[in-house]
């Protein structure tokens, strides 16, 4: 998910979870990778879809949501409307 292949040229992706996303890609589970990219694709096609199966917080940059990953509980994608983009992808209870 580097600059290279377009995951923060275009600032869809967070330094951070651009970080993450190249950590998942080259770890041992695809099955979380794929599912992962999953979540990401909902995000960017369907915003609407994927903020009304998000739950909502508050942080000091505004309001995030976050989208559990589909048969890998507990991780989840942090994400901002605008862009969308995405911001963290971490396992969260």
């Amino acid at each position: 998910m580097s600059a290279d292949d377009g995951g923060g040229a275009d600032d869809s992706y967070s330094a951070v979870a651009a970080e993450q996303l190249d950590a998942m890609e080259a770890g041992d589970d695809p099955e979380l990778y794929n599912a992962v990219l999953g979540a990401c694709e909902l995000i960017f096609n369907q915003p609407g879809r994927a903020q009304s199966l998000s739950a909502a917080i508050t942080t000091k940059e505004g309001i995030r949501f976050r989208l559990a990953v589909d048969g890998h509980d507990p991780y989840k994608v942090f994400w901002a409307s605008e862009g969308p983009r995405i911001e963290a992808v971490f396992p969260y209870p």
